[in-house]
């Protein structure tokens, strides 16, 4: 069978903005050795420095990639959004560039569904009324 693929511990993964811990153990449980993971994201000149050689990035809402990163992301051929929009990617430099990138459109429906329920519950129990009065000194 043809290779189609680098060796896998030649992909290079950034992962920004602390992406859960669960994505790193599964690119590691699939092989994949040279993976950075750091808490925070970056601005647009340290992550054009680092993005020179990374195959894969992995980013939230904060980290944004612009015509200019895409610019110096030479080996990059996924962008994955762990979060539910792509606003913060320039999706025509990616798409010109044949650079994949997709999102989790869904991820926060159960939160969403949990709220609305919360909110409900609160409301029926009248609350936000009550917590004024509290707040009032009255009883």
């Amino acid at each position: 069978m043809a290779k189609t693929s680098l060796d896998k511990s030649k992909i290079k993964i950034l992962l920004l903005e602390g992406v859960h811990q669960s994505a790193v153990d599964n690119f590691h449980n699939a092989g994949y050795e040279n993976i950075e993971h750091l808490p925070t994201s970056l601005d647009e000149d340290a992550l054009i420095e680092k993005i020179r050689d990374v195959h894969f990035i992995g980013i939230r809402s904060r980290t944004q990639l612009t015509e200019r990163v895409f610019e110096a992301a030479e080996k990059l051929v996924g962008v994955g959004c762990f979060c539910i929009g792509t606003n913060q990617v320039d999706l025509t430099a990616a798409l010109t560039r044949g650079i994949a990138v997709f999102n989790a459109p869904y991820s926060n429906t159960r939160s969403v569904a949990e709220l609305v329920l919360a909110e409900a519950i609160m409301l029926l129990r009248g609350i936000p009324e009550k917590n004024a009065r509290a707040h009032q000194g009255v009883g």
